[in-house]
């Protein structure tokens, strides 16, 4: 009772998966995710970070979309804060899955701090997708070791790789940053609103390519999704009105004499129709004629005259 009231998407009665199977999908994303810190430590070595810098960042702010916008950016010459902007707008949705998971896990507070290190696409697609709160639990924390300590690993190899081998760009290894992000969100990519925001935000990017200094192409790339919203609302907005509106300033005299027919329906009150109803109507009317009708010396009581 407790979990349908803490969170209605989590049933107490609901069947709880094995242990086992909830393992097997969280080892699956985390391995699949995490070996593509390969290709982040290669392109962060070739945009000229560090090997410590290349290892710090993928300790402490442990988001593949970030880190690949942050190197991408500075590889391209752009201006540190500008790429590191980018970076941040593009990990704020962190906070939006942080949101739900906290009603979701119902984790101790002290373990919060810590939790919100794994909160990222994979652990929320884990988590979310457990038919009760101890799955969840055991979905998000197996998918968060696995992909935290695996990435944190295969990033250390693709730089250490990466210095080995020379200059990236010889081996055509720049691509691979751009290549894993894009594996990454084409199958996110289910509705055709998704599909346009993607669309544009691609047009965005390349367009302004040419005249912006590198790094913000990005961050005018991630006004493609308002602007599809906002076209999508005004296209539902431009149909019709509605018939229950009774009109407006549009509406036809038909509608206009329409509206209290429709007023009544909208309280309520059906119009009467058939035998049935003007039988009833007529009932009514006899039993309330004579309370009307009584005479002034009647024995009725004053209030009912």
């Amino acid at each position: 009772m407790a979990e349908r009231t803490a969170f209605a998407d989590i049933r107490a009665d609901a069947p709880d998966r094995p242990d086992r199977a909830v393992v097997r999908d969280a080892l699956g994303v985390g391995v699949a995710v995490g070996l593509s810190g390969f290709a982040f430590g290669v392109t962060s070595a070739g945009s000229g970070l560090t090997l410590a810098q290349t290892c710090v960042l993928s300790l402490l702010v442990f988001t593949g979309a970030s880190q690949f916008a942050l190197v991408g950016a500075l590889a391209a010459g752009g201006n540190p804060f500008t790429a590191a902007a980018g970076a941040f707008f593009l990990g704020v949705r962190n906070a939006f899955y942080g949101l739900r998971l906290s009603q979701l896990l119902a984790l101790p507070r002290a373990v919060r701090p810590f939790a919100a290190q794994w909160v990222i696409d994979e652990t929320a697609a884990v988590a979310l997708a457990q038919p009760t709160r101890r799955a969840a639990r055991l979905g998000f924390t197996v998918t968060g070791l696995t992909l935290y300590l695996l990435w944190n690993l295969t990033t250390l190899l693709g730089a250490l790789g990466a210095e080995a081998i020379g200059d990236t760009d010889a081996w055509g290894l720049d691509a691979a940053g751009p290549a894993v992000f894009l594996a990454l969100l084409a199958p996110m990519l289910r509705t055709p609103t998704e599909r346009a925001a993607a669309g544009l935000a691609v047009v965005l990017g390349l367009g302004l390519l040419p005249v912006l200094p590198a790094g913000v192409p990005v961050l005018a790339a991630a006004l493609a999704a308002p602007l599809v919203l906002w076209a999508k609302g005004r296209r539902k907005g431009g149909g019709a009105p509605d018939a229950r509106d009774g009109g407006g300033a549009g509406a036809s005299p038909a509608d206009a004499d329409a509206s209290p027919a429709r007023g009544a329906v909208d309280a309520g009150v059906a119009p009467a129709r058939g035998d049935a109803e003007r039988c009833a109507a007529a009932q009514e009317a006899a039993r309330t004629t004579p309370r009307r009708a009584a005479p002034a010396g009647s024995d009725r009581p004053e209030e009912d005259r």
